[in-house]
Formats: structure tokens, sequence, C-alpha cells
């Protein structure tokens, strides 16, 4: 007969089964029946059971206090100390709250918790001082977020602890007492006048000395001044409002013992205004009269401006100065609004008559003192079109030749320029070219001779002189100056010869020849030889030397050398007639 298996009683199975502390693993079994006699059937199965976690362990510190060191400079927002309660559950059931329950620094930290961790993350929230308070106690609290009220009788799901946080003396920079200081002084003070002064100390307990000085980069200028122990602000220049109306200087604080701890402070030095620009004219006018213009005609509308700012605002008076009041050409009228109008006094006005007018107007300020200023407004007379806007108003337009325009007359001008500037070039050139008229030594010229090396030729061959020039009877000859010498006198007429005989007409050529050396002041005591390729019966002319001058028939007398002073003395001594210049 055959039995089928029956299935384990429940405390088999509670015997029969093992569970570790997080999850239970049932093992696999086997039942028999027949009370596991032979011949008996059985079967096997496997159970899982998988055990949830509930929230019943509350958190616990491990230690019941704690001491954290920081120093006083520590900046706000910075942590201070990471504390942790522990908690056997786990995920939800494990997440905690921390707080501040008491303790004296309850306004100066704060804790937050760190959401990946579960840690307390304890900040600071105000700044920290060593001279003022050491040390800071705080009792802090770590709760479970979500209790579980099935487990509340097993115990307080909370736990505490104690903080304690020291605080660490640092060496900090001198405090001033006011974080901006704002002063006034007027730009008309004098140089070296004192401004205000500034006050700061050591915070550390030592209060150490503390010197003063300017920041040059904000008071690039140097317009002020601080004494190293006072902290007194002087002035170093003569300050201007209308150049810089505010200066934000920065003040320097150094420990006299430990010069690398710099506080600093900060001061606005506004200047008070003065009276002390004149009144001007608000823009550069530019003011025209239509010679058409009626007696009456408002031509022009001024105003002016100050660098000043007065407290109750600008108010400026017009009128002519004294020399224009009485002019017939125009008037000024005061519109009391810190206005003027100017206006014609006369009918019509020409351009060929006057077409500039000069009209000086004098302005003055309501300051105390007031200031005045005399500008002058430049009037030009147009020739206007039917509606009065000005067409033309260059005088100029006048004295063009009818249908010649400005730009055919600058074309003309262009031209003549150009010539002027290509003659004075071709002159100049010529100029260079020109051999000098006196030879240096090297040149000097004091015969010409001619000579010839072949047989044959005659008269015309020479080019010692003009032939042609001799032969001509009616001939005159031009003055010409000698080119070995500078000409000082020059000699305006030469005399005309006739038609004579050959032989006078060479006697009397080579004596006109002779003569003029003879009296040529400026010519120099040696021969001048020339050679004439003319053959005839003899010469009637005699010698040509100068030197032989003496004892020919000239009347010619060289005793006035003798008065020319010593450097002459040799001429007078050849050329003279006396006994005295020949023997002395």
């Amino acid at each position: 007969m055959l039995m089928t298996p029956r299935m384990a009683t429940a405390r088999e199975w509670s015997t029969a089964f093992c569970r570790d502390s997080r999850t239970s693993q049932w093992n696999r079994r086997q039942a028999k029946d027949m009370v596991g006699q032979n011949g008996g059937l059985s079967g096997t199965t496997s159970v899982t059971v998988t055990l949830s976690d509930v929230n019943d362990n509350p958190p616990r510190f491990p230690r019941r206090s704690y001491q954290y060191n920081v120093p006083e400079s520590l900046p706000v927002a910075s942590v201070v100390a990471r504390i942790k309660a522990a908690d056997a559950d786990i995920g939800a059931n494990a997440e905690m709250e921390y707080k501040i329950v008491d303790g004296d620094g309850l306004g100066v930290f704060k804790i937050s918790v760190d959401k990946d961790t579960q840690e307390g993350i304890i900040t600071i929230q105000k700044d920290l001082d060593f001279e003022a308070k050491t040390s800071y106690t705080l009792r802090i609290e770590a709760a479970n977020k979500d209790a579980d009220p099935r487990f509340l009788s097993l115990g307080p799901f909370s736990d505490t602890t104690t903080v304690k946080i020291i605080v660490e003396d640092v060496d900090e920079p001198p405090v001033f007492s006011s974080p901006l200081y704002p002063m006034e002084v007027s730009e008309a003070t004098q140089v070296g006048n004192i401004i205000g002064t500034v006050a700061a100390h050591d915070p550390d307990a030592s209060n150490s000395p503390v010197r003063y000085s300017i920041d040059r980069n904000t008071d690039l200028e140097r317009y002020f001044n601080i004494d190293a122990n006072s902290g007194v602000i002087t002035t170093a220049k003569s300050l201007d409002r209308e150049t810089n109306a505010v200066h934000n200087i920065t003040v320097l604080a150094m420990e006299s013992q430990n010069p690398s701890q710099v506080g600093r402070g900060y001061v606005a030095i506004t200047i008070l205004d003065i009276n002390d620009n004149a009144p001007e004219f608000a823009m550069d006018y530019e003011t025209t009269v239509c010679e058409n213009a009626q007696p009456g005609q408002v031509i022009q509308k001024i105003s002016a401006v100050d660098k000043d700012e007065p407290s109750n605002g600008h108010q400026f008076y017009f009128s002519l100065t004294t020399d224009a009041t009485n002019n017939h050409n125009f008037s000024l009228k005061d519109n009391k609004d810190n206005t003027a109008s100017i206006l014609t006094r006369r009918n019509g006005f020409r351009r060929q008559e006057q077409s500039v007018y000069y009209l000086p107007i004098f302005i003055v300020d309501s300051g105390s003192p007031s200031l005045s200023s005399t500008n002058t407004l430049t009037i030009r007379v147009c020739d206007c079109d039917a509606d009065g806007v000005a067409q033309t108003c260059n005088a100029e337009a006048y004295v063009l030749p009818a249908g010649l325009s400005t730009g055919a007359l600058i074309a003309i001008l262009a031209c003549v320029l150009t010539l002027l500037v290509l003659i004075l070039l071709i002159v100049t050139m010529r100029r260079r070219k020109k051999e000098p008229l006196i030879f240096d030594e090297e040149r000097d010229i004091r015969e010409n001779i001619v000579r010839y090396d072949d047989e044959g030729g005659g008269e015309e061959d020479t080019e010692a002189f003009d032939m042609a020039a001799l032969r001509n009877l009616n001939v005159i000859r031009d003055t010409k100056t000698r080119r070995d010498v500078t000409p000082e006198i020059q000699f305006l007429s030469r005399p005309t010869f006739k038609s004579i005989p050959d032989n006078v007409i060479f006697r009397e050529f080579i004596w006109e020849r002779l003569k003029e050396a003879d009296v040529d002041p400026c010519a120099p005591p040696y021969d001048s030889l020339q050679t004439y390729a003319f053959e005839g019966n003899g010469s009637v002319a005699e010698s040509l030397s100068s030197l032989d001058s003496i004892s020919s028939n000239s009347d010619q007398n060289y005793d006035y050398l003798s008065d020319w002073g010593p450097r002459f003395k040799r001429l007078a001594d050849m050329y003279g007639t006396g006994q005295e210049s020949l023997y002395s």
C-alpha cells in the first residue's frame, strides 16, 4: 500500500532552520513518511524568509563631550567641527536631525546635517573675537527624523553631547573706529589747514601703537597729507571744486610692532564751492545779419554758463560794454531769464563797407562777491534770400569779375604761382652755371700766346684777336672788363672810330688800349701781351709795354700813386715822373 508523505509540522520546521542577524535563509530539508523506516517515501523543498528593518534602535553619540580649537580670524560660514551619532538601523530609520539645545554660543554657531553621511556640521555665524570671548559651550541633540510609535516604550530615540569651542588669539590688523569718515572743506582753504581726523586701534591684547599713511593710489595728485601719529588730515595743495568735487581716499593704519598688519579706513572729502569763476558764453555763436535787416530785428539770442554752482542757482546780467553802448549798429536787451537778445539799430548793412562787426558784451553773475567777464560776439554781414536765410557772407564776392567763379580764380592763382616757381628755378640754375669773374692764382692769365705747329695760315688763324674788329672802320667797342681782376670802375662809354687810313687806325687802336691800361686803377702792374698777325711797313706804335710808358709821349701822370699810401709806393717809384719818386 502506497502512502503519500506528509509535510513537517511548524515545530519540526522551527528546529530545522538557521538564521543570521540581518536576513533569514531557510535551508533545504527533507521529509519522510513511515517515520523514516525503510520503504517510506520522502520529499524536499526550500523556504527563504526576508526580514525588513524597523526603527527600533535610538541614535547614540560615541562620546559625551567634544572640544575643538579655532582661530579668531576664521571667516563667517567656515566649518568648525563635524560630529555624528551612531544608529544601528539602516536607510530612512537611521536619518537624524541635529540642533543646539543649550549653551552660550546659540547666536554664534549653527549646526546642520549632511544628507550623505548623517553628520552634524557646526559652522560660524558671527566673527570670533578672542579679546571679547575665549571659549563657547554648545549642547547638541541628535534624534531620529521619523520615530516608530511601536518602539517608543524602549526609551527616548535621541541623544545629547557637549561641544566646547576654544577661540585662539590671532594678531589682527588695526581697526578704524568708523568704516567711513565724511569730511568737508572749502576750495578756498589754505594749504596746510586741518580737514579732519581718523582713529584706529590694535584689537589685540598687546594694543600696539598705530601709524597712519595715505594710499597714494587714491590720491595721485597728493592733495592731502596725514600725520603719522595722530591721524590728522591736512591739505597739501590748493583745491578746485570744478576739477574734482569729491576726493575718496584710503587711509592705512599699521601696527608699529608688526607693519605687515595693515588696516584700511575710507575718507570721503567733499569740496565746498566758492564763486571763483566768471560767467562766459554758453557756446561759440555764429551770428549773421542780413544786408536788408530792419531796425529792431533780433539777430541772436545768447546765454551764459558758469563753472560754479551757487546754492540758489545762477543769475546772470547782460549789458554792452561802455565802448559799445553808443554804437549805431546793434543793441542788447537783457531778458531777465539768464538770456539776452541782440537787435539791430539801423536800416541795412553793406558788405562792401564792413563785412564783420565785433560786439563786446559784459556778463555779471550773482555770486558773492560777483564776478564778471567781457565776451566778444562776432557778427557777419550776409546776403539773404526772401525768407531771411543767409546765402553768401564773403565780401570777396563783390570784387570778382562777372561770370568768374571762385574755383576758376583759385585755378588761375595756382597757375601763376607755378610759373613764378619755374622762373625762379631757371634763374637760380643759370646763376650757378656762370663762371666766376675773378680767377684764382692757378688760372691767372699773364700772357696770351698763340703757337702754330703747322705751316701756312695767315691773319685768320690767330685766336688772340678778331682781325675783323681792327678792319671795321666804324667799330664801336663795348665796355669789357678784365677777367683777371675784379672790376670796380667801369667806363660808361667808349669813343667811336671813324674811317681813316689803315696805319692810323692801328696806331689809334693801340694808343687807346694803352691809355685805358694807364688810367685804369684796377689794372695790375704787368704787361698784357697781344700778338697780331699783320704785316706792314713797320709799327708806328713802337713798344706796347706799359713799362716803357714813362719815355713815351703819353701825357699820363702817375704821381698820384704816392698819395695812396705805402702799399702803392713801389708803383709810384716805377711810374712816377718826379725825381723824389725815382730816388726815394
